[in-house]
């Protein structure tokens, strides 16, 4: 198993990766309940939703496992759930069953253009500073969520809008005694000082009383009779549903590249040319779980930025999303102790991970200002849109721009064009203000 992992290659063993996978779990784990309770407020059954979201992303981990042996874990993500629910449901009126065989649709479109290599020739023709600049923007935005997830920062009011959080609250002091364990661990070089700080802090929200101690210890899986194959494909095949696929189909285009480049960096798997090897097994693992979850009830799955958490707790090689898939499926059956971690310990878990991606930054050329700018231009607006997809697709409009500008237009290639066209289109059909 060593050899098949790559173990010697990729400088790991089995402890690393073993933590790493249950620090990448217990990172996400929060999905398997927000997911369905997002999804509910469309009329999506919410047993029948958190079966599948645990389903879709055991089958798109284990292939990240077994086929493309990377350090990622699968899960349906958050942002294309929300519209998803908010934006093609109840705003547009869109029935549940149509919306999942929107997402259908989409997965197909992904294995397609993966199995072509479509997908893996545009990945390749992202700029290098770009790429540096995906990872540095997840950290900001990992850190935002972190922060936000903890309730160190809060929405504010119109002219200021976020704020401090309570700092006399236990949810908030918590998160920080957890960054700070975590530091201090990390500093000192102790092994699993992330997956440690987490537990600690579980621990001690439980005996505070700032945390409910598991309810129980075994529970049976929720039907998923109520959504499995309840898909209408034929009915997203209309005029008014055919642009909300396409809308699906960038987010997760370049959400998916923006991650696994992001993650790639900080875990040191890119080539020389900023490129990960065999990128099209990542994005072939992503592109068959979506295609599961719409079959079995759940909305569009990806590669999790998460997935940094258990690249910082030393996980390098496939079995890392091994171990991570075997948590997924006791969740399903074990889901009480799972989903008692507290926010304060998952979140401050993000804002150290966010942290520790901005290493990226120093590769990006502060002196040559049309790299520059629309690096820039990425990593803020991912963040201040709480949207990677949003922040990438802003970085292929405006770095074309800025080397015509400057007259530099053989430095473009025709992957660069093609982002271009694609991200245009997104901002072309967005459905702003609904979501």
């Amino acid at each position: 198993m060593r050899k098949f992992f790559k173990f010697d290659e990729l400088g790991t063993n089995y402890r690393n990766e073993i933590i790493g996978g249950v620090t990448t779990f217990f990172a996400m784990a929060y999905i398997v309940v927000v997911n369905p309770a997002i999804l509910a407020a469309a009329g999506f059954p919410k047993g029948a939703s958190m079966t599948a979201t645990i389903l879709a992303a055991a089958l798109g981990t284990l292939m990240m496992a077994l086929y493309a042996r990377r350090p990622f874990a699968v899960a349906p993500y958050m942002g294309e759930n929300a519209f998803l629910a908010y934006t093609v449901c109840i705003a547009a009126g869109v029935p549940w069953q149509t919306a999942l065989g929107a997402v259908c649709i989409g997965g197909i479109l992904f294995v397609l253009t993966t199995a072509l290599r479509i997908r893996s020739w545009v990945a390749r023709a992202m700029p290098a500073s770009l790429k540096h600049s995906f990872a540095v923007g997840i950290g900001f935005f990992m850190m935002f969520i972190g922060l936000n997830t903890t309730g160190l920062v809060r929405l504010g009011v119109p002219g200021s809008p976020v704020k401090i959080g309570d700092l006399t609250s236990s949810g908030p002091l918590l998160a920080i005694l957890c960054v700070v364990l975590i530091a201090v661990l990390m500093i000192r070089r102790v092994p699993a000082a992330i997956l440690i700080g987490m537990l600690g802090t579980s621990v001690l929200a439980f005996i505070l009383g700032a945390a409910d101690w598991p309810s129980s210890v075994v529970s049976a899986p929720p039907s998923l009779a109520p959504t499995f194959l309840k898909l209408d494909i034929a009915g997203a095949f209309t005029r008014d549903v055919l642009p909300i696929v396409l809308v699906l189909f960038v987010l997760d285009f370049v959400d998916t590249m923006g991650t696994l480049v992001g993650t790639s960096a900080r875990a040191g798997l890119l080539d020389e040319n900023c490129n990960l090897p065999e990128i099209e097994k990542p994005l072939m693992a992503d592109a068959v779980a979506t295609v599961t979850g719409a079959l079995t009830g759940t909305s569009t799955t990806g590669t999790y930025i998460e997935s940094a958490a258990g690249i910082e707790a030393g996980a390098r090689s496939g079995f890392a999303p091994l171990v991570t898939v075997v948590m997924f499926v006791l969740c399903l059956f074990f889901a009480p102790i799972f989903l008692a971690v507290p926010a304060p310990a998952y979140g401050a878990a993000l804002v150290v991970v966010g942290f520790l991606m901005l290493a990226p930054i120093r590769n990006i050329p502060f002196d040559d200002y049309t790299e520059l700018f629309p690096a820039v231009a990425t990593i803020v607006l991912m963040s201040f849109t709480y949207n990677i997809a949003f922040g990438m697709t802003a970085g292929f409009v405006l770095y074309p721009v800025f080397k015509i500008v400057a007259g530099r237009t053989r430095e473009l290639s025709w992957g660069t064009w093609v982002l271009f066209a694609i991200s245009v289109v997104f901002f072309v059909l967005y459905p702003y203000g609904k979501i």
